[in-house]
């Protein structure tokens, strides 16, 4: 059985966010408010089935999705574009694979113990989150 991703977790590390948000073509301004946040994931998982929303003072994202079905998703709240997105698991890491405008976009979550991680893709930028469970 893979990993149980449910929880409320908040960030506590975020590297190389700018570099990220820049390769994804996001506006000065945006990036600077996104770059000062502090943002709150919280996953609802049921076997393959997810609802991850990122909660911000800013903005909220919400992505709900089955493990090995393509879904389309638009990213509004991030960079507001079109992608089909592909979840599935390897071992107990969720490894998502983005097609659209940009290309080599996607990211990966894993867990060990209390502690969640996120790596961003986009292009050859890559942004590393750590998130510490809360709930």
């Amino acid at each position: 059985m893979p990993a149980n991703y449910s929880g409320t977790w908040d960030i506590v590390e975020n590297e190389n966010f700018e570099a990220y948000m820049v390769a994804l073509g996001i506006d000065f301004a945006t990036r600077k408010i996104a770059g000062m946040l502090k943002p709150q994931k919280v996953i609802e998982q049921d076997g393959d089935s997810f609802d991850i929303k990122t909660l911000t003072s800013f903005r909220n994202y919400s992505c709900t999705f089955k493990v090995g079905e393509e879904f389309e998703e638009v990213t509004k709240g991030l960079d507001n574009r079109k992608c089909k997105t592909l979840v599935n698991w390897d071992g107990d890491k969720l490894v998502c694979v983005q097609k659209g405008e940009i290309k080599d976009r996607g990211w990966t979550h894993w867990i060990e113990g209390d502690v969640l991680y996120l790596e961003l893709r986009c292009g050859d930028k890559t942004c590393k989150q750590t998130y510490k469970k809360t709930a």
